[in-house]
C-alpha cells in the first residue's frame, strides 16, 4: 500500500458544530435551527480542499453526535484527518447563530469552554507529519482556547519557522477568550513576526499594532519580520504590501449580503491558494477579496466556498472601485 500524499497545508483548531437560526430575531425566541460546521481553520481546510490542495486538520472532537456529524463533514469535503482525535472525557464545541435580514454581522453564542479541543497540547503536535507540508496556517482563535493549545500553536510556528516552511496568520480576534487585552496583543504579534503572511483585518490590525491605517499597519508587520501583509478592508478590497510592492485591489460588489460570518476565512483561501500557486501578492488580494464576496452570499460558513469553475464565475464579477498597484 503506498504512503498517503504529503499535505500542501496543515492548520489547527476547534471544528464546533453550528446552528443557524431559520428565524429573524433574538435567539432566545428562535424554534428551528439548521445545522452546519464551523470553526474558522476548518472553514480554510474546506475551502482548499476544494480547490485542490491537499489539507490536514489537527483538531479534537467529543465522543458525541456532533463530533460524528464533523468527522463525516470532513470525510465529505476530504480533508485528511488523520490527527483528528476522539475525545471520550470533554465534549464537542457548539455554536448558535441568529438570522440577519438587513447584512449585519449576525449575533453569536459559543458553548466551547472545556471543549474537546481545548484540551490539545504540545503532544498532540505531529511532527513529521507538519515537517512534511508546504504550508502552514493559523489563526488568534487557537491559541486563545487554553494554555495547552497556545504552547502548540506556539511549537508548530516555531518548527515550521525553522524549516523554511511557508506560514499564513490569521489574526482572527476573539477578545472574550483571552485574560486580557495585553495577553492577547503580545501573543498575536508573536505569532506574527514568525510568519511569512499575516492577514489582518483594518480593525484588528488598529488595536495590534497601533497604526491608523493600512500602510502603517503592513509596516509594523514587515518591519518585524513578516514578508508579506494584507489588510482587510471589507467592501473597499484589501492591501497588500511587501518589501518591493505595495497597493490597494478592488473588491467586489455584493448584490445581498446574507450572512458575513466566514468571510475573512474565505479572504485567506484566496490569498493562500494564490500564492501557493505562484501568484503575485497583488492577484492573491484580488482572489481572497472574489472568495470573501462570494461567502457573504450563502447563510453557512463554508457554503460559499468555492471549486475551481465558481472561483472562475467569482473573478469575473463587478468590482467595487478601480484598486492601484502602487509603488
Amino acid at each position: 500500500m503506498s504512503a498517503p500524499p504529503a499535505m500542501d497545508v496543515v492548520t489547527v483548531g476547534e471544528a464546533m458544530a453550528l446552528f443557524i437560526a431559520e428565524e429573524p430575531g433574538a435567539l432566545a425566541g428562535v424554534s428551528r435551527f439548521a445545522r452546519r460546521t464551523a470553526g474558522a481553520e476548518l472553514n480554510v481546510a474546506v475551502g482548499l480542499r476544494r480547490l485542490g490542495f491537499n489539507v490536514g486538520y489537527i483538531s479534537r472532537v467529543g465522543a458525541d453526535s456532533l463530533g460524528q456529524h464533523l468527522l463525516g463533514f470532513m470525510d465529505a469535503e476530504g480533508i485528511d484527518r488523520r490527527h483528528v482525535a476522539v475525545d471520550a472525557a470533554h465534549p464537542t464545541g457548539l455554536m448558535f447563530k441568529s438570522l440577519s435580514t438587513d447584512g449585519s454581522d449576525p449575533l453569536i453564542e459559543y458553548f466551547r469552554r472545556g471543549s474537546a479541543a481545548s484540551h490539545l497540547g504540545v503532544a498532540d503536535h505531529p511532527l513529521a507529519y507538519c515537517a512534511a507540508s508546504r504550508h502552514l496556517h493559523l489563526t488568534g482563535i487557537s491559541p486563545a482556547l487554553s494554555d495547552g493549545m497556545r504552547e502548540l500553536v506556539m511549537a508548530m510556528a516555531a518548527q515550521a519557522r525553522r524549516r523554511g516552511q511557508g506560514i499564513s496568520f490569521d489574526p482572527n480576534l476573539r477578545p472574550r477568550l483571552w485574560p486580557s487585552q495585553q495577553v492577547m496583543i503580545g501573543t498575536m504579534n508573536r505569532l506574527a513576526a514568525m510568519a511569512d503572511l499575516v492577514l489582518p483585518g483594518l480593525a484588528e490590525g488598529q488595536l495590534l499594532t497601533g497604526r491608523h491605517d493600512a500602510d502603517g499597519i503592513a509596516d509594523f508587520y514587515l518591519e518585524r519580520g513578516s514578508r508579506q501583509v494584507v489588510v482587510k478592508l471589507g467592501a473597499e478590497g484589501a492591501y497588500f504590501a511587501d518589501r518591493h510592492r505595495r497597493g490597494t485591489v478592488a473588491g467586489f460588489q455584493v448584490s445581498q449580503v446574507v450572512d458575513t460570518v466566514g468571510a475573512g476565512d474565505g479572504f485567506a483561501v484566496g490569498v493562500i491558494s494564490a500564492l501557493l500557486e505562484g501568484a503575485s501578492l497583488q492577484d492573491a488580494a484580488l482572489r481572497g477579496n472574489a472568495i470573501g464576496a462570494r461567502v457573504v452570499q450563502f447563510p453557512g460558513d463554508c457554503d460559499g466556498l468555492p471549486d475551481r469553475a465558481q472561483l472562475a464565475t467569482a473573478l469575473l464579477a463587478p468590482r467595487t472601485m478601480a484598486g492601484g498597484q502602487g509603488s
